[in-house]
């Protein structure tokens, strides 16, 4: 698979999963052994079993309200980078999260290496409006 299908594709997946916390349907994005890094202090989750876990942790208390990936920028040999914006309730109190992903794509399309780096911010921050290219339709 092109890998700018790949990560088309992927955001377009995610953005629909990550709102409807469907784990099974993100897990179908990636190889049975990837390897998944959240933050840099923490340690890989490695295998979908492992990451299917992580991903039911941390849906655990959060209910999203909105969720959007800007268009992947494709680099060489399989990678891609994504940025991401997500607004959420947790304990009944507002919440925005903001990052990026980085994705290692196999020749069938699958990741087998993704990198989130990503920052909380405890109310839901106004910028929406002004990051228009959060609007790209990837959520089609």
């Amino acid at each position: 698979m092109d890998t700018r299908e790949a990560a088309e594709r992927f955001v377009r997946v995610w953005e629909r999963g990550w709102a409807a916390h469907d784990v099974a349907t993100l897990l179908a994005l990636y190889s049975e052994d990837c390897v998944h890094r959240s933050m840099p202090f923490r340690e890989p989750h490695r295998g979908r079993d492992e990451l299917a876990a992580y991903l039911r942790w941390s849906f655990e208390a959060e209910r999203v309200t909105d969720v959007r990936f800007s268009a992947p920028l494709v680099g060489p040999d399989g990678v891609a980078a994504a940025e991401f914006r997500v607004r959420s309730e947790e304990g009944g109190a507002a919440a925005t999260l903001a990052g990026c992903v980085f994705v290692r794509f196999d020749a069938q399309g699958l990741a087998v290496e993704t990198r989130d780096y990503w920052r909380n911010a405890s109310a839901n921050v106004a910028f929406w409006a002004s990051h228009a290219w959060l609007s790209h339709g990837a959520s089609a």
